[in-house]
């Protein structure tokens, strides 16, 4: 693994995540496509929760103890429990941000870990610790395919009586 290129994938998509947001109003941001999808602002908390609850500490957890239980996570569960949708969306950005530069900086400072411990999971038989990393980059990549597409469904929305057929028939 080119652990340089993975952690710099990491800050690449940070920027691209906030260019997401820029311009976003208040109002668009808590706009869901549909009552059961998650709005633009439960994405964005839910990032946030993933980069400080899950992906972080867990790598922190199998490269130095694969032993250790690992806290439970329920990210669907947290979206109406913490009531994503009704943060603001400047303080969810901030904190977004601080996390992943926490994480960065963190990835950045490891001396040589070990990408192949691994770890029973019930995902998985067996997650490796690069496992997780990658898995960290590929979720970064499936939230904005997530965004884009709630920006496509909003777009059409609020573009009425207008059609948005002729970009995509």
């Amino acid at each position: 693994m080119d652990q340089p290129k993975v952690i710099q994938q990491l800050e690449t998509n940070l920027e691209t995540i906030e260019h997401f947001y820029a311009g976003v109003s208040t109002k668009q941001a808590r706009w869901k496509p549909e009552p059961a999808k998650w709005s633009m602002l439960e994405i964005l908390n839910h990032l946030y929760d993933e980069e400080r609850d899950d992906f972080r500490k867990r790598l922190t957890l199998i490269l130095e103890n694969p032993e250790t239980e690992w806290p439970p996570v329920d990210p669907d569960g947290w979206a109406s429990q913490k009531e994503y949708n009704s943060r603001d969306l400047s303080d969810s950005l901030e904190k977004f941000r601080r996390e992943r530069e926490g994480s960065i900086e963190w990835l950045r400072g490891l001396q040589n870990p070990n990408w192949n411990i691994e770890k029973t999971h019930p995902l998985a038989s067996s997650l490796k610790a690069g496992d997780l990393l990658a898995a960290w980059v590929v979720h970064d990549f499936l939230h904005m395919r997530q965004l884009a597409n709630i920006m496509v469904a909003y777009t059409s929305a609020t573009a009425k009586p207008y059609s948005t057929k002729y970009a995509a028939p």
